[in-house]
């Protein structure tokens, strides 16, 4: 009996101990369940759950649960998730190295770009984010403007309208060239266009039709205007106490590789929304003609030099910068 009853303690002893070994993390992200992104994040999640042999547990809070789209930073430096996914370009100024991939007329492809960007990127991710930890970057499918009732061919043409941008890079192209920039998350587009208080937006194609836009928005700019830098980050302390296995799980999926897993569906999904504008009524998806692309091009240099003063004060080197951003993105063909 004493022999049956040791066997009963030991076995309870070895099962709490190893429960004690999983550990929790919160990942935070603004999406909504039904955008492809969220399906690519579920995915990466399992594989990290799967690399560390059941050593961390990831459950997974969309829909801005845990933070504002605009605090992804902060969501996961302080430690309200773990890890939490963010833009340089919801905090303008903050990170103007990880901003240069929302350059104008930068960057043409959403999966095999994401292989660049964050192969590019990790060079300088630990000296510019030095209170969290770097995890993966990527970026969707170039965005294009939509408008509500007016084409827009040249640059002049902006002059007046108030647009809501993707991010500060984006927002500071559109005010340069005269409009007015009306801030929102993506959740709240489709208010800020009823109402009048935007005439158009930056989005990305088949974004604009879930968040169901597309009886607002009507012209169509069919030219690769930006991307959108989004990363993960992580909690440095969080990452710190995880056992070597549980390290390395998350290592392996932080790298150029799940980059590309996480984007391409994402970039697929998001080209197809050319598509589907094309054939809906009382929408025009229109081309510019080389000359009209060669005026917004030229108008895009100030942006570029703004970006470029703001990370010269930053103590880093543009020019090195960003010839290293399209060195790769050549080499990826990835490059406008």
């Amino acid at each position: 009996m004493k022999s049956l009853l040791g066997a009963v303690a030991l076995f309870c002893s070895l099962a709490t101990s190893a429960n004690a070994q999983v550990v929790e993390w919160r990942l935070a992200h603004y999406l909504p369940p039904s955008h492809p992104l969220s399906k690519s994040i579920v995915d990466w999640a399992k594989s990290i759950e799967a690399s560390s042999g059941g050593a961390l547990k990831i459950n997974i809070f969309p829909s801005e649960q845990l933070g504002k789209a605009f605090d992804g930073y902060s969501t996961a430096r302080d430690g309200i998730a773990e890890m939490s996914l963010m833009s340089p370009g919801y905090t303008p100024g903050r990170f103007p190295v990880g901003e240069a991939t929302a350059l104008p007329f930068l960057i043409t492809s959403g999966d095999s770009g994401s292989r660049a960007v964050d192969e590019w990127y990790r060079q300088y991710s630990a000296r510019e984010m030095k209170d969290a930890r770097y995890c993966v970057g990527f970026v969707h499918d170039p965005g294009a403007l939509h408008l509500t009732n007016k084409k827009v061919l040249l640059p002049s043409d902006m002059k007046g309208l108030k647009i809501r941008p993707a991010g500060g890079t984006v927002g500071a192209f559109m005010f340069q060239l005269g409009a007015t920039n009306v801030q929102a998350p993506p959740s709240e587009a489709r208010q800020i266009l009823e109402r009048g208080l935007a005439d158009g937006l930056t989005f990305p194609w088949n974004s604009v039709l879930l968040f169901t836009l597309e009886d607002v928005l009507k012209f169509h700019m069919n030219v690769p205007l930006y991307t959108s830098h989004q990363m993960f980050v992580i909690n440095s302390s969080a990452y710190e106490k995880l056992s070597p296995a549980a390290k390395k799980a998350v290592d392996d999926n932080c790298n150029p590789d799940g980059a590309v897993r996480l984007a391409a569906p994402w970039a697929k999904w998001e080209a197809e929304g050319r598509v589907k504008m094309k054939g809906l009524a009382g929408h025009e998806v229109y081309d510019l003609t080389p000359e009209q692309l060669a005026e917004w091009e030229k108008a895009a240099n100030p942006i570029r030099e703004k970006w470029a003063d703001g990370v010269r004060k930053a103590g880093y080197n543009p020019t090195e910068v960003m010839e290293s951003l399209i060195s790769i993105l050549k080499r990826n063909k990835a490059s406008f």
